[in-house]
């Protein structure tokens, strides 16, 4: 029998872009980093990241990763996550989504098949209200609840008696079936805080998240103990470690899991076996738009029977996402991409448009 040798899968170039989405609320624009990495035969894989990227500074990223990079086996994950070049969690995170997009392209399975198989084809949505006046987000909400979104995140104000007014009009728009969330954003003390909660304890809210501006898990624990509604942490979990001193603090029921706050979908993965161990409640969040980010963690979801809770997702994917393939979503429930690597392909002319813009 003829056994011919297959030459081993290897990097043979990445490439950074840096896109734009203008925000008319804000008079802003929310920019984010686009990685990709090529292999023999020009298959790629794609990786996403939020933050304040520059264009300028992309050819000297790309100088200083490319030759750890080059002639690098995709499938080496956890030796290309200690790399000192990836030592800034988004561009770590960004970097190994597109060598987990890369993999399964060229094996010819979908990304979830890495993680440990398809444990559900349809991952629960809950999605992030983007901020603005009272009135704005509770008619975003009541348009979400229509179209089938059940679980909602809302953004705190950083101001108490409107963050009340807020959920109160929101619960009069959608009734009690809703799911809600309220997001801190690590915006108040711990004194106010605690009154916030002691105002919001008939909001039935699936939990409020990161209230505190010390993004520190004892003070997050002992204000857990002090209310009556439940605390959830995001911002200071960063590492396995951190999930595990969560649950021994006892307090905190909840643990969200920002893929790129904890450097990654193998990271992420690692937190929630840890999670799952403790018996936290545990989901999980993509913070970036366009799309690519949130496939990736709906794959990951796909494999992960702990998750209880929907699975964070920012608005502006429903709408100015960056993808060629758009996955089904039905009563809030998004169908998993079921092709090679993450299932969807990237809109590059849309993309050179917001790279030029």
């Amino acid at each position: 029998m003829n056994h011919t040798r297959r030459e081993p899968m290897t990097i043979t170039d990445v490439d950074f872009t840096v896109v734009h989405q203008a925000d008319a609320r804000r008079a802003a624009a929310k920019s984010l980093l686009l990685v990709r990495l090529t292999a023999a035969g020009n298959v790629e894989g794609w990786g996403e990241a939020s933050g304040s990227w520059r264009d300028g500074e992309l050819a000297a990223r790309r100088e200083a990763l490319l030759p750890v990079l080059l002639g690098r086996s995709p499938f080496d994950i956890e030796e290309l996550l200690l790399l000192d070049e990836l030592r800034d969690p988004a561009l770590r995170s960004a970097v190994e989504m597109a060598s987990c997009d890369l993999i399964g392209r060229c094996v010819g399975q979908p990304m979830f098949r890495w993680f440990g198989g398809c444990f559900r084809r349809r991952v629960p949505l809950t999605i992030r209200v983007p901020s603005g006046p009272t009135v704005q987000v509770a008619q975003i909400s009541r348009e979400l609840a229509q179209q089938g979104f059940h679980s909602q995140v809302i953004l705190a104000s950083g101001e108490p008696e409107q963050d009340v007014r807020m959920i109160e009009l929101i619960r009069r728009n959608v009734g009690d079936h809703i799911r809600l969330r309220l997001d801190g954003q690590a915006r108040y003390d711990l004194h106010t805080a605690r009154d916030l909660c002691a105002e919001l304890e008939y909001a039935q809210l699936e939990c409020f998240v990161d209230p505190l501006l010390i993004m520190e898990l004892h003070e997050l624990a002992t204000l857990a103990r002090q209310v009556n509604v439940p605390i959830g942490a995001c911002r200071a979990l960063r590492s396995p470690a951190d999930v595990l001193l969560l649950a021994r603090l006892g307090s905190i029921p909840a643990a969200v899991l920002d893929v790129q706050h904890v450097g990654g979908l193998t990271s992420a993965r690692k937190c929630a076996a840890v999670a799952e161990a403790a018996d936290l409640s545990v989901s999980l969040a993509c913070g970036s738009w366009a799309g690519i980010a949130a496939v990736a963690m709906a794959q990951l979801a796909a494999a992960l029977p702990v998750l209880r809770a929907a699975n964070e997702c920012a608005y502006e994917t429903l709408n100015h996402h960056l993808l060629l393939d758009i996955p089904e979503v039905v009563d809030g429930l998004v169908a998993v991409p079921q092709g090679p690597g993450l299932g969807v392909r990237p809109d590059r002319p849309q993309i050179e448009q917001l790279q030029a813009g």
